[in-house]
């Protein structure tokens, strides 16, 4: 192998390394949790395990949109919930009329992420301050959807929505990975997605440069909308329903930061990938079930789960502490 080749992979490697690290951790756990569980290693089991963790991943991909380029969305599990609400009453009917109402699902979720960013980048407020407060405003549409759980939904599409394709294949994990092909990748490797991590990595030499940082930051921040809304989506196909459930919102939301950590993402910007949060977030779901799997109290759940965090967290802190300047995360 030639000195050339030998450093194009190391510069591989330095750059997807948390996402190996994530799916090798998930690989490792879902192997543990799979030999313990009491039906093995079956469609059905697997089925479950994806349908739970699709919609931490959704948000988490998401978050980690934000993230790359410096900042945070803490409205990210507040726009899931108020696109499950909004679900509950317009995704039902004919063919046309749920078509329709999805339309209108995502295309709020868009919106709701386009506000943020607008108010971001030419409020030019803080993203920590901004997107709580609209997560508040979020919150509060949602409650006046469904001030008490309710609606419904197509529970055709619904069914073929979390079935398995082919009787093998959880369908939520097609869904998973096209929405990386046709969403992630286009945006990463595009002149905007460039923008977005050099604006995480080095904001002033790239204003310097002339690249689009604020349509950079504004398409980062309406697509993690975007993303929010189809987590809003899957979670009303999961459970039929709407609700305006602070506490879940909540939940999601600090989840999804724990996924993209996880997943090898730099809460300082300008370094990861959604696939590697998408990883961090089913690996995250899959503590859960290592729990169950071997009995132990729910109430040590919380525990177990931020002990892996800040394990992570401080993994991530070894590295930055090791580096002069940001641009040597990539040397």
């Amino acid at each position: 192998m030639t000195t050339g080749t030998r450093d194009e992979w190391h510069f591989w490697y330095e750059r997807h390394k948390g996402t190996l690290l994530a799916a090798a951790l998930f690989v490792i756990m879902f192997v543990i949790y799979v030999a313990n569980h009491p039906a093995g290693f079956t469609a059905n089991v697997v089925q479950t395990a994806s349908n739970k963790a699709t919609l931490l991943a959704f948000v988490a991909m998401a978050q980690c949109l934000v993230v790359i380029t410096a900042g945070i969305d803490l409205s990210a599990g507040m726009i899931l919930v108020l696109c499950n609400c909004l679900a509950s009453w317009l995704v039902v009917g004919t063919p046309l009329q749920t078509g329709f109402g999805i339309g209108v699902v995502l295309a709020a979720g868009l919106a709701s992420g386009t506000l943020n960013g607008l108010i971001i980048i030419f409020g030019r407020l803080q993203p920590i301050v901004t997107t709580i407060a609209t997560s508040a405003i979020f919150f509060g549409l949602a409650l006046l959807l469904r001030p008490t759980p309710g609606g419904s939904i197509n529970e055709t599409l619904a069914d073929v929505f979390t079935a398995k394709a082919f009787g093998i294949i959880p369908t939520s994990l097609v869904v998973l990975a096209a929405t990386i092909l046709l969403i992630w990748v286009p945006f990463s490797r595009s002149v905007y997605g460039r923008a977005a991590y050099a604006a995480g990595s080095a904001e002033n030499a790239a204003y310097m440069s002339g690249m689009p940082l604020k349509r950079a930051k504004l398409a980062a921040y309406a697509l993690a909308g975007l993303l929010s809304a189809m987590g809003g989506l899957y979670l009303t196909f999961f459970s039929y329903t709407g609700e305006a459930a602070f506490a879940s919102g909540n939940a999601y939301t600090l989840y999804s930061i724990a996924a993209v950590v996880l997943g090898g993402v730099s809460l300082t910007g300008g370094k990861g990938s959604a696939v590697g949060a998408v990883f961090g977030a089913l690996a995250f779901r899959t503590i859960g079930d290592l729990l169950f799997v071997f009995d132990l109290d729910p109430l040590w759940q919380p525990l177990f789960q931020g002990v892996v965090l800040m394990l992570a967290i401080g993994v991530g802190a070894i590295g930055l502490a090791r580096v002069r300047n940001r641009l040597e995360w990539f040397q």
